[in-house]
């Protein structure tokens, strides 16, 4: 800075000099023009200033591939990823979302392969991924549909021939219908409200599958038991109408998964 200023000071000496002369008739600048001119030239010996390695924004690292840098850290921060259903385990009567993270009972029926995962006798639908460790949840928005179950079922549940969705049978689950809760095992649950969403919890290694209202968290229910086999998160839409019922968001927690 010292010696851009010294520069500076020169270079104003010299315009405050060529300035005067050419205040002076035409004769004696024209006398003294290859003096000026030498003088003026001298001080355009500075040389251009130099960029070291570094001076520049790296717009590369800042910019480059920048949706996936974010991505990276939101997957840091976010530990949620959608549940996506099973269209093959989906009964006929429930059409899917393109991106199967939501259901709802339609018509017509769908005649659809009668392959094993698939579930022909009532209108259940179940995950794609199931769990044999560790602690997951997922939220449901149930709306103001009339009549609804969700819950986990485990993976060797009874797809093809009626069972009452209870744990004897591999069914630990939720049961909404036309104003009532119920545990699946035959008792009526008493509520102050009634939700719009749910969300479901599972403790595998507690043996514990519970449910709750997501506004507060304040608990609805709570099933106890032991898992022997992989569980499936489990949703079932009964016949009320074109109301759709969407999956919001599964929570995988750090825990081991099988």
């Amino acid at each position: 800075m010292k010696k851009i200023q010294e520069q500076i000071s020169s270079l104003s000496d010299s315009i405050s000099a060529v300035e005067e002369d050419l205040q002076k008739d035409n004769v004696s600048f024209l006398s003294s023009y290859k003096a000026t001119q030498s003088r003026a030239r001298g001080q355009r010996s500075l040389s251009d200033p130099q960029l070291v390695s570094g001076a520049l924004i790296d717009v590369a690292k800042h910019l480059g591939n920048l949706s996936f840098r974010v991505w990276e850290k939101m997957k840091e921060k976010v530990h949620f990823s959608p549940v996506i259903l099973d269209p093959n385990s989906a009964n006929g009567g429930l059409y899917l979302s393109d991106d199967l993270t939501s259901v709802r009972y339609g018509d017509p029926w769908q005649w659809l392969p009668n392959n094993p995962e698939r579930n022909t006798h009532f209108s259940h639908v179940f995950g794609s991924e199931g769990f044999s460790s560790g602690k997951h949840s997922w939220e449901v928005e149930v709306g103001d549909h009339p009549r609804w179950n969700i819950g986990y079922v485990k993976e060797s549940v009874e797809r093809k021939e009626q069972r009452y969705p209870a744990p004897n049978y591999g069914v630990w689950c939720l049961l909404y219908e036309e104003g009532k809760y119920s545990n699946g095992a035959w008792k009526t649950l008493t509520m102050e409200k009634i939700f719009t969403r749910i969300r479901v919890q599972l403790d595998y290694d507690k043996g514990e599958v519970s449910f709750y209202d997501p506004e507060d968290m304040s608990h609805i229910y709570t099933h106890r038991d032991t898992f022997t086999e992989k569980l499936f998160p489990y949703l079932t839409v009964r016949p009320a109408g074109d109301l759709v019922q969407k999956i919001l968001k599964h929570n995988l927690h750090t825990h081991s998964l099988g």
